[in-house]
């Protein structure tokens, strides 16, 4: 059955959606800023970005960072709806290229409505002196604030809801079959993005464009979608953002 199931995805869909996610990765890392570059940032400041002349959110303008932000979300989101898009084609063997294209399409849809949003939002808390030019927090009150809103959602009946038809995506599509691969892909969208907004949204405590970050983020949001693993997760791991927005609430003051 396994083997059946890795031959399946050589099919040229599933090869053009994982040179998506690799190509989305490889942007990222191109675009990434170096650990040393952000050391130095920590010990010099603000004047260091303006001394190499760094293109701050305000001046890089709203277009790239949303373009950013679509980057991030496609590379980060894409491996943990895999195991839906399996699903999918499993019950749509007929024709299924074209109907997990418009799947997907109304997948990513969602994720480009977040990349706006978020976009906006960072460019907002730049400018309150939240964040600095990197996307990072500026304030450990801050920080200690994302963690612990992060950290209480890990334990909402939404939360939960949302992960409960992400880790039983067969259900999911057989309750809205009849309405099309395309609002399919919406819906599906929507649950994700209720399962992993939050987890997201902590991009400003690690560093917008971090890769340690963006990694270990994609790695928890993907194992809390398996039914298997995932269960075992969510509160322990909302007990560690807890835990982690305490210390660090302390250690500000």
């Amino acid at each position: 059955m396994l083997a059946n199931r890795i031959r399946a995805m050589t099919a040229p869909h599933w090869l053009a959606l994982f040179g998506m996610i690799l190509a989305a990765w490889v942007v990222l890392y191109l675009m990434a800023v170096p650990a040393g570059l952000r050391g130095a940032a920590a010990i010099y400041g603000p004047d260091f970005w303006a001394g190499l002349c760094v293109v701050t959110p305000d001046a890089a303008g709203f277009a790239r960072l949303a373009g950013m932000w679509v980057l991030m979300s496609a590379a980060m989101m894409a491996p943990t709806v895999l195991p839906a898009l399996a699903t999918y084609e499993d019950l749509a063997r007929s024709g299924a290229g074209a109907k997990m294209g418009r799947l997907v399409a109304g997948y990513l849809a969602v994720w480009f409505g977040f990349s706006l949003l978020a976009a906006a939002a960072q460019m907002a808390l730049y400018r309150a002196g939240l964040l600095d030019p990197l996307g990072q927090s500026a304030s450990r009150l801050f920080s200690a604030a994302l963690l612990g809103a992060a950290g209480l959602y890990q334990f909402s009946a939404l939360k939960e809801a949302c992960l409960s038809k992400c880790r039983m995506p067969l259900t999911f599509f057989m309750q809205h079959w009849e309405e099309g691969p395309l609002r399919n892909g919406l819906r599906l969208g929507l649950v994700c993005l209720g399962c992993c907004w939050a987890l997201m949204l902590l991009a400003f405590v690690g560093g917008v464009m971090n890769l340690a970050f963006m990694g270990l983020a994609t790695l928890f949001m993907v194992l809390e979608k398996l039914p298997e693993i995932g269960r075992y997760l969510t509160r322990p791991l909302g007990l560690g953002l807890i835990a982690a927005s305490g210390w660090m609430m302390l250690t500000a003051w």
